[in-house]
């Protein structure tokens, strides 16, 4: 055990394998443990370089394990894919997260605190009841659908939906089942109303939210999403970097010197990467009733469809997120000529 110096764990529910190597990279330990052996484990192991897949529980182990003297490096799962030699087991995943983790090109993913793992909680559950009103929103509308009540689509119109639902004339069992769903959406819509509050507390108290907040189309829900989400901006050599982490850069598709580009690639993280682009489209929509000019927008606008220049407007807001957050500024808008 003492001539290990790289371990991979492929991280599960109950049940975790480790694969060990020593200096030379040969196996020297193959091993499944459960979960309440872990922490004994590796407390007992002499300190290490361990690697893991960054999954929804690697970052509580990296920070208990690093505790203990290892080093810990988290990994995107699609990077260690390509070190899997055949088939798809714990052992085979476990050899190629130790593999994978040595190499000196591979990319990290750096470990979350606790503080912003709450954070993000806070994200993540507002996210998820947005999407549970919205399916109430649509169950009301289509009941109230079947008896020839329509209500505008949007959910501006909740309160006009409400409305209907009660100056309607139904039978009595359908007139139960909509007030019960009518008391869930008002309860939904206030939990919301809570997590947005907690969100904005969060982002005023912060000193790098409010200077994002700056740039026109973010707001506190996507400064703090930003603040809490993004690793080291310095890990990045300039903008566009930032911009194709999240996603927003086009997709090259470039053999035998040609060089084509695609739609945006939409990898890293799908929830900032929406948060951009609905900022963007309201920037956009704001823009097309304003007045005519010669700025960036404007000229974009002019050349693609709405929705394209959105996406154009949030690769460049992901870019000027970046010089602000490594310079320590704020936004000031480029001035005419």
């Amino acid at each position: 055990m003492n001539d290990i110096s790289t371990i991979g764990v492929d991280l599960a529910k109950s049940v975790f394998q480790l694969h060990g190597v020593d200096e030379t990279g040969r196996p020297v330990l193959r091993r499944q443990l459960r979960r309440s052996q872990m922490l004994e484990f590796f407390q007992n192991q002499p300190g290490c370089l361990v690697g893991m897949e960054a999954c929804a529980s690697a970052h509580y182990w990296a920070r208990e394990l690093t505790k203990l003297g290892h080093e810990v490096r988290l990994m995107q799962p699609s990077y260690v894919k390509g070190y899997v030699k055949r088939g798809k087991t714990d052992q085979a995943d476990a050899e190629a997260i130790c593999e994978a983790v040595s190499r000196p090109s591979m990319r990290f993913v750096p470990v979350k605190s606790e503080n912003t793992q709450g954070q993000l909680v806070i994200h993540k559950a507002r996210e998820f009841l947005v999407r549970q009103r919205t399916q109430i929103v649509n169950a009301i509308r289509a009941h109230l659908g079947e008896f020839g009540i329509v209500v505008p689509k949007g959910i501006q119109n909740t309160g006009r939906l409400i409305e209907a639902c009660d100056k309607a004339t139904l039978p009595g069992a359908a007139r139960k089942a909509l007030n019960l769903l009518a008391d869930q959406l008002m309860d939904t819509k206030k939990k919301i109303e809570d997590l947005t509050a907690d969100v904005a507390s969060v982002a005023a108290s912060d000193e790098a939210a409010r200077r994002l907040q700056t740039i026109p189309g973010i707001g506190p829900i996507t400064a703090s999403a930003l603040v809490a989400s993004l690793p080291d901006v310095s890990d990045f050599q300039s903008g566009r970097d930032l911009s194709a982490w999240i996603g927003l850069t086009p997709k090259p598709h470039s053999t035998g010197g040609k060089e084509r580009l695609g739609r945006i690639s939409k990898m890293g993280n799908r929830y900032l990467r929406r948060l951009l682009y609905l900022g963007a489209m309201a920037q956009v929509s704001s823009r097309r009733r304003g007045e005519p000019g010669h700025d960036w927008l404007w000229q974009i606008i002019q050349r693609k469809k709405p929705k394209q220049a959105a996406i154009a407007l949030a690769n460049r807001m992901a870019r000027t997120v970046y010089a602000l957050m490594k310079n320590g500024t704020e936004f000031q808008a480029a001035k005419s000529a």
